[in-house]
């Protein structure tokens, strides 16, 4: 669910569509193989192994399934083994299926005939398959490959798609269901399963001929451990329709890949709670990047065949307490934007789907509602949700049916604008017909850069700068985004570039895609009064690397190569001791590695780390395991020795997530665990952020907390809570002060301290706080910008004028003392400003004793 927190009535205006009939009704897979060692001494343009996207992170679940073969025809069985039964599912209480129960019921679902086929394309965060059906006719191997050839032709040569007499004659449209992303919104899996079952069996010419010229993808439940747990986000705690831009965790890793090899034209991603079932599209503002007017033309379209389905199935809110459909972009004003491509169908729509909508079914039965209603009345919403999450699929197949030739033209289209580098168009009633109530709030294009350069740098001391360039190319490609390598130093833009240098050619089928994911964004502060969820954001700005828009020139000339994965960046120098400049998150992860190990290493003045030249071979595995380069520990440092940090945090999942990312040994902490008697001896330092209240400790956890701190050992603080326990337990004299809690984006700030040394010039917040009234003692490390503080995002100030960005303009944003820092910012949040993640290890190190 997104839960609108402001909603304005649009002037409503109702409309309906008779349906014309009525139905009776591949995976993230990690590259295994191994890279070759580090070459001491080499420089690391010499090799050409993959990289993989994040070598700390990169998890057994991405490699458990085999690459698919997209040219294997169908049905394609097997048969599933079953898994435990776990009578604690949260599903039973709802009568719904139970996770154990779904694969014994896809097993019955392949026998039905030969319509079925059942994929598993990776495993959870918690371990639990994840599982792909496709409902289609049967195709032979040949009949396959000609599908997939064809499928590639619209997206690699649209103008010649376009014409392709094969494709508008055969190609099957990929329509694509995604359930259950939200785990505690369980429904759209049994309405999956459901409709699954009638279209295996029916045997009406209608669906005959539906299944002759579609593919239909269910994911089953895109987040088992939630729909086990009963919780909104996964086992990692992560809410995985946040996660499509950084793509930090294995379920939405295998949701894109799916949308990159089946590239669907239609989807809709089942959702609860909102009365009445609230289908996309959105209110403004709508994302910039992608083509919004056809995606406009197809959603409403299909919103309205959607509704009638709903509201036909004849709930009442006297009988049933169910309202009527509500279409956000025709009946409310604001507050259900499709901002971010952070959500599943805004991401779809760079992969070519016009036809995406997020659909909220309208019981609610999570949360509160689970705990407090009787189980008859929490079965009877969820068998009313299941009804209408059905009644939403089948009237998007009457609708796909009816119009493929015209949705599969408007995909090619996108991809031909892409690599065209067409204009956008922007949307009226004259190139959007149909839809009515379309004004000025309406229009967001923008301007498209010729190219984006991300020069590589050239290992030891800018090897953080060539790992953040080797990470952020990675995820590009990984994004199904076109990246290529320049084999000799060229002149674009009126600059020069090294060899080695990447570039990402605008000129591409997915611009849109690489435009969102590298461009700075907007500040669309004057646009709404309030954003749903994050307003900015900028892998280009926040993930480490040097990334340079180019708005002119010409690539005839530039010797480019594509890639299919970056250059490593490992690198030894040939002899002596070895500096590793802890400026990247991944080279916090291979310090670790190494003080796990018990190297000992020691910390230069220069927030630097020293390896000794007898531990060469441990370095060597950790620069290839990481992909982070050691230079040459030369000329005099003071130094100090180093210990395995063991950190205490009471802190959100996402910064827990990274914590352990960088490889901290972290023990998550709160105010119950406090209370309850925590042994301080087995913690180092202390990071707080969310869930731990001086003033709720109890008398005995107070003064072991507080015998902590006196001891010297370490406080790292962040945000209004991070800032409020610095404040009750006395360690730095400074007073935070709270922006709007609604601002959030990408700001510009000055770094001026050992603590920020080497990050970008910019930051993210998310509910901003700076410091003032600083007292004795009290370093300076970061200061919010004095002018153009926020790059991209929304931050307006309060209704009192208090808040905003002029208020926190050159203001402190990261302060230091002995034995505390204090962020004012969100270095760690959901995995987007990697570059601003040794921000926080450099903090932890700092303190340590």
């Amino acid at each position: 669910m997104r839960t609108t927190r402001t909603v304005l009535a649009r002037p409503a205006l109702i409309a309906t569509v008779a349906l014309t009939g009525s139905f009776l009704l591949t995976p993230y897979v990690a590259d295994a193989r191994p890279k070759p060692p580090v070459r001491e001494g080499s420089a690391p343009d010499h090799r050409a192994a993959k990289t993989p996207e994040s070598a700390a992170r990169r998890a057994l679940d991405d490699r458990s399934a085999p690459a698919l073969d997209a040219t294997r025809g169908y049905p394609r069985r097997q048969v599933l083994s079953p898994d435990p039964e776990n009578p604690a599912d949260k599903s039973i209480k709802l009568g719904l299926t139970p996770y154990h129960a779904i694969a014994p019921r896809l097993n019955a679902l392949q026998a039905l005939g030969d319509r079925v086929s059942v994929e598993v394309t990776g495993r959870s965060a918690g371990g639990h398959r994840l599982y792909l059906v496709t409902v289609t006719a049967p195709e032979s191997a040949r009949a396959a490959r000609a599908q997939e050839r064809m499928r590639e032709l619209i997206e690699n040569a649209p103008t010649v798609a376009a014409k392709s007499l094969e494709i508008k004659a055969g190609y099957k449209a990929p329509v694509f269901f995604n359930n259950n992303i939200h785990g505690n919104e369980w429904e759209g899996t049994d309405a999956s399963l459901g409709l699954i079952e009638q279209l295996a069996t029916a045997r009406d010419t209608r669906t005959k001929e539906l299944l002759a010229h579609t593919r239909l993808y269910f994911n089953i439940t895109a987040n088992p451990d939630g729909r086990i747990a009963g919780t909104r986000a996964n086992a990692n705690g992560f809410d995985l329709n946040r996660d499509f831009v950084t793509a930090s965790q294995p379920e939405v890793r295998a949701m894109r890949q799916i949308e990159i090899d089946k590239q669907p034209a239609a989807m809709l991603d089942l959702h609860g709670y909102v009365n009445g079932t609230l289908i996309e599209p959105t209110t403004p503002p709508h994302g910039e990047n992608y083509e919004y007017d056809l995606f406009l033309k197809n959603t409403y379209a299909n919103a309205l065949g959607m509704e009638a389905a709903v509201n036909g199935l004849g709930y009442t809110p006297q009988k049933d307490g169910v309202e009527p459909v509500q279409i956000p972009f025709r009946d409310q004003q604001e507050g259900w934007d499709d901002w971010p491509p952070i959500f599943t169908p805004q991401y779809a729509a760079f992969h070519g789907t016009v036809a995406a909508h997020t659909v909220e079914i309208p019981l609610a039965v999570n949360n509160e509602e689970y705990d407090t209603l009787p189980v008859a009345e929490l079965r009877r919403r969820a068998s009313v949700n299941v009804a209408v999450a059905g009644a939403a699929m089948k009237a998007t197949l009457n609708f796909v049916q009816s119009s493929r030739s015209s949705l599969i033209a408007d995909q090619i289209e996108v991809f031909r604008r892409g690599a065209a580098g067409a204009a956008q168009v922007p949307v009226s009633t004259e190139t959007v017909p149909g839809v009515p109530g379309i004004g000025p709030e309406d229009v967001y294009t923008t301007d498209f850069p010729r190219a984006y350069v991300i020069p590589a740098g050239a290992g030891g001391s800018a090897g953080a700068g060539s790992t953040a360039a080797a990470r952020l190319v990675d995820h590009l490609v990984a994004n199904d985004v076109r990246v290529s390598r320049a084999s000799r130093a060229f002149r674009l833009g009126g600059r020069s570039y090294p060899k080695g240098t990447y570039v990402v050619d605008m000129h591409q089928p997915k611009r849109g895609l690489a435009n969102s994911l590298l461009g700075d964004g907007r500040d669309i502060s004057d646009k709404v009064s309030v954003m749903y969820d994050i307003s900015g954001w900028s892998l280009g700005r926040l993930w480490g690397a040097t990334v340079t828009p180019v708005t002119s020139g010409s690539l005839k000339d530039v010797p480019l190569r594509a890639v299919a994965a970056a250059t490593p960046v490992a690198y030894l120098p040939p002899r002596g001791d070895l500096r590793l400049g802890l400026t990247d998150p991944q080279e916090f992860a291979a310090l670790n590695s190494l003080l796990q190990q018990g190297v000992p290493v020691r910390r230069s003045a220069d927030g630097s780390v020293i390896v000794p030249a007898s531990a060469r071979a441990k370095a060597a595995v950790a620069a290839d395991t990481y992909d982070v380069a050691f230079d040459v520990a030369s000329g005099s440092h003071a130094t100090t020795p180093l210990p395995r940090l063991r950190v205490a945090a009471a802190v959100t999942p996402g910064e827990l997530f990274a914590l352990r990312e960088m490889g901290f040994e972290v023990t998550p902490v709160s105010t119950d665990v406090l209370n309850a008697g925590f042994d301080w001896s087995s913690a180092d330092v202390l990071f707080v952020s969310a869930g731990l209240e001086y003033g709720d400790l109890n008398e005995s956890a107070r003064k072991a907390l507080d015998a902590f701190l006196d001891a010297g050992h370490g406080f790292v603080g962040r945000g209004a809570v991070g800032a409020a326990l610095d404040s009750a337990a006395g360690l730095l004299a400074a007073k935070p002060v709270e922006g709007n809690g609604d601002a959030n984006g990408v700001v510009r700030v000055v770094n001026s301290g050992p603590v920020t040394a080497g990050a970008p010039d910019y930051g993210f917040v998310y509910a901003p706080v700076w410091f003032t009234d600083l007292g004795p003692g009290v370093r300076v490390e970061q200061s919010y910008a004095t002018s153009g503080l926020l790059l991209s995002g929304h931050w307006r100030p309060l209704g009192d004028g208090s808040g905003g960005p002029a208020a926190a303009a050159g203001r402190a944003s990261v302060v230091s003392g002995p034995h505390a820092v204090l962020f004012g910012t969100e270095p760690l949040f959901r995995d987007h400003p990697k570059g601003e993640f040794a921000q926080v290890g450099r903090a932890l190190i700092t303190m340590a004793r």
